[in-house]
């Protein structure tokens, strides 16, 4: 994986929207998992909504990370596809255990409207590539 500064950058070239903020943010709250994360800045922007953004990689394994059923229950969660992961993805623990709070890709602003947990599975144009593969063969530019 690259830099921490080096996927910032990049990410924020590729997020050109105002409503974006792209951060080191872990490195400055000094913490490690995801959920002691979401409640630092939930309790410090209680002003901002958050939307938890992963890919359907992520949620096949989210079940192993540390109070993942709190994170669901703390911030709205979008799941963009990937290739080869939507099937093990939506078979998932996490799936499953949300599945009545899977908001519908149709519906994006139903995301934010509904009660926690909502999370929604977007589906997307997908690349072959796997992100490793791009990054060893210098198929994407991290400066």
């Amino acid at each position: 994986m690259a830099p921490l500064e080096a996927r910032c950058a990049k990410a924020i070239s590729i997020a050109q929207h105002r409503r974006i903020d792209v951060t080191g943010l872990e490195r400055d709250l000094k913490t490690v998992y995801t959920i002691d994360t979401i409640r630092k800045l939930k309790l410090d922007a209680s002003h901002v909504t958050f939307v938890w953004i992963m890919g359907a990689d992520n949620l096949a394994e989210v079940a192993r990370w540390k109070s993942w059923r709190s994170l669901f229950k703390h911030v709205p969660v979008a799941i963009f596809d990937r290739a080869n992961y939507a099937r093990k993805a939506l078979g998932s623990e996490a799936a499953r255990t949300f599945a009545r709070a899977r908001v519908s890709d149709r519906n994006s602003a139903g995301l934010l409207t509904k009660n926690l947990p909502a999370w929604m599975f977007v589906r997307s144009e997908l690349h072959p590539a796997s992100a490793t593969s791009i990054r060893s063969h210098g198929l994407w530019d991290w400066r």
